[in-house]
């Protein structure tokens, strides 16, 4: 299984084998531990459960759950198996060496979060005239008619923008630091900086 949980410390360069200078998001891949395996016959569905840095301050009931495992984490996220993998035992660390320079994944975080926006930085919309009278400089116009006297849904108005998972498809991995505990991927990955970032195998 290649998944980690990570968390994006910010962006770089490197240069390639070509000479040529690439960006790249360096993220934070301290070992993540299998805390529990989930199975056809008992779930319903296979995924591997891990859990990522330490939690200082759990309760009896994520003590319990994760005693087992030996670990005590902070984050715990679930990635999903085609079938079940039984080289993967509770308790084994899944580290930065699980992947290799040049493997293709998929990059998924949480987005910047920019608050209540208008129409014109959320979704586009040109302004409105300044001169000759006009009064509509950055509101969102006619939005619908009389009939049927209604909004429809997905219709695009001012509201809330950003803070949504994020999916990055198809990104290279350009290096890999096992005594640094950092994986560098290629391009850019959603999220602010110390911000959640998984990284699994493409599919």
């Amino acid at each position: 299984m290649k998944a980690l949980i990570t968390r994006k410390v910010g962006m770089t360069s490197v240069i390639d084998e070509n000479g040529e200078a690439i960006a790249v998001t360096l993220l934070s891949a301290t070992p993540n531990v299998v805390s529990q395996l989930k199975t056809d016959d008992n779930d319903g569905y296979s995924a591997v459960q891990v859990g990522f840095e330490q939690d200082k301050k759990a309760g009896k009931s994520k003590s319990g759950h994760f005693k087992p495992a030996g670990n005590m984490p902070k984050i715990i996220r679930e990635f999903r198996l085609s079938e079940t993998d039984d080289e993967i035992k509770v308790g084994d660390q899944l580290e930065a060496d699980v992947f290799n320079v040049g493997d293709v994944v998929d990059v998924s975080g949480t987005s910047k979060g920019k608050g209540f926006a208008g129409t014109i930085k959320r979704h586009n919309f040109k302004r409105g005239r300044k001169t000759h009278g006009g009064r509509s400089y950055r509101r969102p116009g006619s939005i619908g008619s009389m009939y049927p006297q209604r909004i429809f849904k997905g219709k695009k108005m001012a509201g809330h923008m950003g803070h949504d998972k994020i999916t990055v498809k198809r990104l290279k991995v350009a290096l890999v630091d096992k005594d640094l505990k950092v994986i560098g991927v290629t391009g850019a990955v959603p999220g602010p900086r110390k911000g959640i970032v998984l990284v699994r195998e493409a599919k």
